[in-house]
């Protein structure tokens, strides 16, 4: 399978685990373009970041568009992050490339675990949808936005549990919310990792971009028709599976 046909197709499994989940696919992200499109870890973590951003903000506007974004709930988190994605993105590109595939490996697997568990959402205040406690949502947003930095990733898998358990956002809003904090922390960590130069393959890039918008769309059609907990399943054990090689790969 040629290059082009393999970053089409990793590309479109990302945007619908972005699309139908609110993340996921930046941890899937990172492992295709090392292992199937030959990128170095400093290329493939910096390129995941243009790619999240383009297709979080795809899911974004199709999840507002039906009312499931909490702007303030969201707004706050992903502020939190700002800085703390930063810094932590103008470190990564500091550390050796085995260090970067081991810590993402296993990042990897505690997203796959958290997918396969399945556990009942809590219900946000009736009488008051946006109401967030601060000190919880700086503290969580924070550091969500330290794990973006420096590993690249949208961080919706941490995210949505997040929004979720701490901060009381039903399921149905929690993958919307989720993108706007993605999209806001992944432009924060790539404009720290701009700062170094990195070369990028675009050719591979823009199609897996391009694969990836369009995936995003499909996988939020998906999850109107497909339970939340289905589709964490499947994510869950290719996530597993992808982590357990990766672990192989960095100690190997």
């Amino acid at each position: 399978m040629t290059p082009l046909i393999l970053a089409l197709t990793a590309g479109a499994v990302v945007g619908l685990a972005l699309g139908g989940l609110g993340g996921g696919g930046s941890v899937l992200a990172v492992p295709a373009l090392i292992y199937l499109l030959g990128f170095t870890p400093a290329a493939a973590t910096t390129a995941a970041l243009l790619i999240v951003i383009a297709t979080s903000l795809t899911g974004l506007l199709a999840h507002a568009r039906d009312g499931r974004v909490r702007w303030r709930t969201g707004g706050l988190f992903a502020a939190a992050g700002i800085v703390p994605a930063a810094l932590a993105g103008a470190l990564s590109v500091r550390i050796p490339s085995g260090v970067l595939t081991g810590a993402f490996a296993v990042l990897a697997t505690v997203a796959a675990v958290r997918m396969l568990r399945t556990a009942a959402p809590r219900r946000s205040s009736p009488g008051r949808p946006d109401a967030v406690p601060a000190g919880k949502t700086v503290g969580a947003g924070a550091g969500l936005g330290a794990v973006t930095g420096f590993l690249g990733v949208g961080g919706g898998f941490l995210a949505v549990p997040a929004l979720v358990t701490v901060l009381a956002v039903p399921m149905s809003a929690a993958v919307g919310t989720s993108l706007l904090v993605i999209t806001v922390n992944s432009t924060a960590a790539l404009a720290a990792r701009l700062t170094t130069p990195t070369v990028l393959d675009w050719a591979l890039i823009a199609p897996f971009t391009a694969t990836a918008v369009l995936g995003a769309w499909d996988g939020k059609r998906l999850a109107a028709k497909v339970s939340t907990a289905s589709l964490q399943r499947i994510f869950g054990v290719v996530l597993l599976a992808v982590a357990v090689f990766m672990l192989v790969d960095a100690v190997a």
